[in-house]
């Protein structure tokens, strides 16, 4: 196969139906685990491309679909990750595609990254007899944050529950793309090592005993506990981690008492923290439990601390170099870079890395004179379309290198 041009001009052949999917799935988003449309549509699609399916995957959620590739002669294998979920978000774009559901848009670019990987998956399917071993295209729920399983009441997001049910099991590699508007429609970029910090989010719940304002001394305020838990832990923070290491901690709901004039009985706060390495991580949820038990003795009280754990991601060098030579091949000489600074964004990808070498790709979907400006999670976030099939000739690239050796050494 000639740089995998007979792919590439299929897909390019199809570029408005690639860009009606990608819209089918921006006007019905669906949150977390909550993707039972998405995800059988996906399904559907698979089967008819020819893919082995596999349908409610994780054993705690089992909202996943996977589809299997197999080439003519055996091989690697290689596993791209997609996903699904959307946010709670109210869209304000007025186009004719825009959510059809009140208060949730796919802001993060999620309907993109599916329709780039199915393009992918149908196009190297049309050429299977030429290839020597196995793609797994792997689409996930719940990226954007995480619930309690049923099954040990652990936070788990989507790529927590694929990795744990078995998903990334055999690989050789694994590959997945962000859509990226920082980033002009027509350039690729990848980290050179760190893409993406450990995004970990915190639960802190707070028991007081109500009473009347006039009897203060007989109730024991939440309101208080959580109070004093926000500037102390904050507070807490900053003095015990590196000053040259970076670290985003930040609060996002404090919530405590019911009226006026009694005391609060309980409450709550929960935020998120990102860091790069494993011992801040866990310095920092040590200082949170430690605060929050404090806080709450010292009004009378008691704490219940609950944790979804992060994981930075870490490309992988020689999956690093194999993207930067693909992108090349698709994009340009001029167009496709290495990145040194990491984002302090989190990615659950992270867990698929612990099975194999790889790399997160950033795709660039900015374009200025259309005023597509706006960052991920802006309830005007939109893309280039452009970045369809651009992103799903990359998978392809990316897939073809790596059965023909482009991981080795």
């Amino acid at each position: 196969m000639d740089k995998a041009n007979p792919i590439f001009a299929l897909l390019e052949a199809k570029e408005q139906e690639w860009i009606a999917l990608r819209r089918d799935f921006h006007s019905q988003p669906e949150l977390l685990y909550d993707v039972d449309r998405t995800s059988e549509r996906i399904a559907g699609l698979l089967e008819s491309y020819g893919l082995e399916v596999q349908r409610q995957v994780g054993k705690h959620f089992g909202k996943g679909v996977i589809g299997v590739l197999r080439g003519s002669k055996p091989g690697k294998t290689i596993l791209l990750r997609a996903d699904m979920d959307a946010l709670p978000i109210q869209e304000q774009n007025e186009v004719d595609y825009r959510s059809s559901i009140d208060g949730f848009m796919h802001a993060c670019g999620h309907d993109a990254h599916v329709t780039m990987l199915l393009a992918a998956a149908y196009g190297l399917s049309r050429f299977r007899e030429e290839l020597a071993g196995e793609v797994r295209f792997v689409f996930q729920p719940a990226e954007e944050g995480a619930a309690e399983s049923p099954l040990d009441g652990r936070l788990l997001s989507g790529g927590r529950d694929m990795v744990e049910s078995g998903a990334a099991d055999g690989i050789s590699a694994a590959f997945a793309f962000h859509v990226w508007p920082g980033l002009p429609v027509g350039e690729v970029a990848v980290h050179r090592k760190y893409a993406m910090a450990a995004s970990s989010h915190f639960q802190v719940s707070f028991r007081g005993r109500s009473g009347h304002h006039g009897a203060q001394h007989l109730a024991a305020d939440a309101l208080l506990m959580a109070a004093h838990f926000v500037i102390e832990t904050r507070a807490a923070v900053a003095s015990a981690v590196n000053p040259f290491e970076p670290v985003a901690f930040a609060f996002g709901r404090l919530q405590a008492g019911t009226v006026i004039n009694a005391i609060a009985e309980s409450g709550a706060v929960e935020g998120t923290y990102r860091a790069f390495e494993p011992d801040t991580v866990e310095r920092i949820r040590s200082i949170i439990e430690q605060s929050a038990a404090s806080c709450a003795e010292r009004f009378g009280g008691e704490a219940q601390t609950r944790f979804r754990m992060g994981k930075a991601l870490l490309n992988a060098e020689k999956a690093v170099e194999l993207v930067q030579r693909a992108g090349v091949n698709v994009f340009g000489s001029d167009k496709s870079s290495v990145l040194e600074q990491p984002s302090l964004a989190g990615e659950d990808f992270s867990y698929y890395l612990n099975q194999a070498p790889g790399a997160m790709v950033l795709i660039g979907v900015g374009n200025k004179d259309k005023g597509i400006v706006h960052p991920l999670h802006h309830p005007q976030f939109d893309l280039d379309e452009r970045a369809l099939v651009l992103g799903a000739k990359l998978h392809v690239q990316i897939v073809l290198d790596t059965f023909a050796g482009g991981l080795n050494g």
